[in-house]
């Protein structure tokens, strides 16, 4: 299992996060005989049930990546940057990882300067839910990553065609990124994407806990039938 804030990539085997999107998957995760690597809490999803987010937290036996994601890359609720953050900083304490998109470092700035100071290690992450663009553009998404001080960058694109999963795999062959790469597809191709890229030593592969947060998106019992590709 994945301990403290340190993520490297690992051809042999991708880490696996819990993504806790619902007080269902909450109840769920806190109940885990075999957890998963990691839990995302997603606190746009949540946040009507911070309460029971606060009583679950010590109960699960897995480090934490907070999240509240931009309503532009699939957030929930319409949040502007004020609530996210508000959310983010009230369970920081808790954090291994913080993850933030690319276009939030500006008005995350005071968080990102608090999650330093707790030495909660940085996730940035970019989603395309409509496409999945040519190599040019996704590299630069990944320097620009890696320049702003991420541990990992994750980065999660359209692939209804096999078209957009051959751009996306081949992206993630060819590229010697200098930071390590979380990569993932949502839509048709999207469980295709994950199993794929998992092989291929995407350094995290994540797994609903119960109802997908996405199309595409595998649970975790799925994942664990199919164990001969993964180290779990």
């Amino acid at each position: 299992m994945m301990s403290g804030n340190s993520i490297k990539k690992n051809t042999a085997a991708s880490r696996l996060v819990g993504v806790v999107a619902s007080p269902a998957a909450l109840a769920r995760a806190t109940r885990l005989r075999r957890p998963p690597d990691l839990f995302e809490l997603r606190l746009d999803a949540l946040r009507h049930s911070l309460g029971k987010v606060t009583r679950a937290v010590p109960k699960l036996r897995a480090p934490l990546i907070l999240t509240a994601r931009h309503p532009e890359e699939g957030g929930l609720g319409r949040l502007g940057p004020v609530a996210r953050r508000a959310l983010l900083e009230r369970f920081l304490e808790h954090a291994a990882f913080l993850d933030l998109e690319l276009r939030s470092i500006r008005e995350m700035k005071p968080l990102l300067r608090k999650a330093r100071e707790r030495h909660v290690g940085l996730i940035l992450s970019w989603h395309d839910i409509h496409d999945t663009p040519a190599r040019a553009e996704l590299l630069r998404k990944t320097k620009s990553a890696a320049a702003a001080g991420a541990a990992l960058f994750k980065i999660a694109t359209r692939t209804d065609t096999p078209a957009q999963l051959a751009r996306l795999i081949s992206f993630f062959e060819t590229t010697r990124a200098p930071i390590p790469i979380a990569a993932m597809g949502m839509g048709k191709l999207g469980l295709a994407s994950r199993r794929q890229l998992a092989q291929l030593g995407s350094a995290l592969t994540y797994v609903s806990l119960g109802e997908p947060t996405i199309e595409g998106q595998p649970s975790l019992s799925q994942l664990r039938r199919t164990r001969g590709a993964y180290s779990i």
